[in-house]
């Protein structure tokens, strides 16, 4: 399967992670633990502004079964049961939130070597129906995907797209918002020995004519220490740098300025992730 094309939202997504992962301007601390009988536990504290907000994840993995329990701080409890090969070369998943009863759903994932689809279906006597679906190859891709409220009778969501990858670069052309909007994106890796790239996303709103545009690079120093730069239209402009102190433990600063804001403080950010 290694030629399957790669699902719908994998469209475009290698330039939107350069562009917007791992930026954060609150204070962040998470400590993952991962036991020997695959049994996982992280712990995740968020501070923003004067709100703490925490929870406790548990991932549990034996074969080709993966639990993962999310405990939030108000007494939310996510669960999701993950079956790989529950069929050749298919996926699924079933999740679900504790006490909300009508947030059951059941995701399925098929992947063939010209093709991948993926389907979800929520559990409850209005379901909410998606499906997507690429064709092609991994190197070029098309696909789309659709969305369907069976309670309003109407569709949510269709949105299409083409993407291109070579060893070097990667670009996307995506219809999104119902038709309403057309996005371009593109990744090129300059320099793959010291982790120089640069990626930048464009859209374009018909109904409005306005366009925005996101550049952005990513560098590494060495061989533990990666740094990134954004800058949008709008004025902003973002960066960050992140250090792996020591393995799998990584501590991230980010910054970002608003010059239109010129009263306004830089948003700073700090974010620390153990592995011991």
């Amino acid at each position: 399967m290694g030629s399957s094309p790669a699902p719908f939202l994998d469209i475009g997504k290698k330039a939107k992670d350069l562009l917007t992962k791992d930026y954060n301007f609150d204070q962040k601390f998470s400590l993952s633990v991962v036991g020997a009988t695959g049994l996982g536990l992280t712990a995740t504290g968020l501070k923003r502004d004067q709100i703490f907000i925490g929870d406790l994840n548990t991932i549990y993995k034996s074969g080709n079964t993966i639990v993962d329990v999310k405990v939030d701080t108000y007494s939310n409890v996510t669960t999701k049961v993950t079956v790989s090969d529950v069929l050749p070369s298919t996926k699924a998943a079933l999740s679900f939130k504790i006490p909300d009863n009508k947030s059951g759903k059941l995701d399925v994932l098929y992947l063939h070597p010209q093709a991948a689809f993926d389907s979800s279906i929520g559990l409850n006597p209005n379901p909410l129906l998606e499906l997507s679906a690429t064709i092609g190859s991994k190197e070029l891709s098309l696909g789309g995907e659709v969305g369907f409220d069976t309670a309003s009778a109407s569709f949510i969501k269709y949105n299409a797209g083409i993407s291109l990858n070579k060893p070097d670069f990667s670009a996307a052309l995506l219809l999104t918002d119902k038709g309403q909007a057309l996005k371009a994106s593109y990744i090129h890796y300059v320099d793959t020995k010291n982790g120089t790239t640069v990626a930048a996303e464009l859209i374009h709103r018909f109904s409005s004519y306005q366009n925005t545009f996101t550049i952005g690079s990513s560098h590494a120093v060495d061989p533990f220490t990666v740094i990134k730069t954004r800058f949008s239209d709008d004025g902003k402009a973002a960066m960050l740098c992140q250090h792996e102190w020591r393995p799998k433990s990584l501590f991230t600063f980010s910054a970002q300025y608003d010059s239109k804001a010129v009263n306004a403080a830089p948003k700073l950010g700090l974010a620390l992730a153990l592995k011991p």
